[in-house]
């Protein structure tokens, strides 16, 4: 039962590896299928129907007052958000009633709405399609997840709510105690995800390994989850590199892995919106508000986000390559 359990918990993390700071692959795909409340453990069901109400805060006359004169929401009185259409707790969610979605993801888009005085709807939108949904004036803003890069700048507006952090788990049972150099991953065979933020941050601590003449260690591409997790317990693996997000919510819901260090992955993950309308300026504010009012903090900390959180939102931030 426990095998089976880990597996599930594990079995969406590497589909959806991609979903974080995907580093040279813009229209990178997303294929992972929709799970129905039952595929989850009761645990998980549980931490589910205990985060079913939403978080609010209150209107924030300062950040209307950022908004363009005569702009227009997609559909008046609502902030009309895109999410992702895949089961990616603890991001975004199908409650148990298979109607809500629930998630950080979701509590940070309902702080905007309500700084902005509206109602939040909600369109669960593809991964390939929130570009196109963004530009066409289906929805007003993405929160999926999405990394700041330089690529999608030229492209989009950006305001900032949550750090990208990325980081080495080992079974709880490892003789692996830290990795925090990149001689700790010397001869260590590390699932990570193809053309992801996390494959570049390693592939470069293996080129810090082979000029120092240590045994590189070796990435594993595996694209099932289950057959991931399966290789991580029996050992033919010592260790994933994956966003945290997906390594906390396993831990809080009873997966048998620990972390052993975290990577700053170089990108935040940020709001978009179409560039150049001024959104952007009226968004960073509310983010800023309910950072300030405690908000910000009550929605990370129920899904156990804390550490990923900011102290400030910041548009469009600058990118240090690392």
């Amino acid at each position: 039962m426990y095998k089976v359990q880990t597996i599930a918990l594990f079995g969406l993390t590497l589909a959806a590896l991609s979903l974080t700071a995907c580093f040279n692959n813009e229209s990178a795909t997303h294929t992972q299928e929709n799970r129905l409340k039952t595929d989850f453990s009761e645990k998980e069901q549980q931490t589910l129907r205990n985060n079913m109400v939403a978080i609010h805060s209150t209107k924030n006359e300062e950040a209307i007052a950022q908004l363009p004169q005569g702009f227009k929401f997609v559909n008046e009185g609502y902030f009309t958000v895109a999410v992702g259409t895949n089961s990616f707790p603890p991001l975004h969610v199908l409650a148990e009633d298979n109607q809500t979605r629930i998630g950080s993801e979701i509590d940070i888009a309902q702080l905007i709405a309500d700084s902005l005085g509206l109602k939040l709807q909600v369109i669960p939108t593809s991964w390939e399609n929130w570009p196109l949904g963004l530009a066409s004036g289906k929805f007003d803003a993405v929160l999926s997840n999405i990394a700041v890069t330089e690529q999608r700048k030229q492209k989009y507006d950006f305001a900032t709510y949550r750090q990208d952090m990325l980081t080495f788990y080992v079974t709880k049972d490892s003789k692996i105690q830290a990795i925090q150099t990149p001689d700790d991953i010397a001869g260590l065979k590390i699932v990570v995800g193809s053309g992801t933020n996390q494959e570049r941050l390693l592939l470069k601590w293996i080129e810090n390994n082979q000029q120092k003449g240590l045994k590189p260690a070796q990435p594993i591409y595996l694209e099932d989850g289950a057959a991931a997790a399966l290789a991580l317990q029996s050992g033919r693996v010592d260790a994933y590199l994956i966003p945290n997000v997906m390594g906390v919510w396993q831990q809080a819901n009873g997966a048998n892995i620990k972390a052993v260090g975290t990577l700053d992955g170089s990108w935040s993950v940020a709001v978009a919106v179409k560039k150049g309308t001024g959104l952007v300026n009226a968004i960073q504010t509310s983010i800023n508000a309910v950072i300030a009012n405690g908000k910000y903090t009550q929605a990370l900390t129920r899904w156990n986000l804390q550490n990923e959180g900011i102290s400030k939102s910041v548009i469009n931030p600058l990118i240090q390559d690392k």
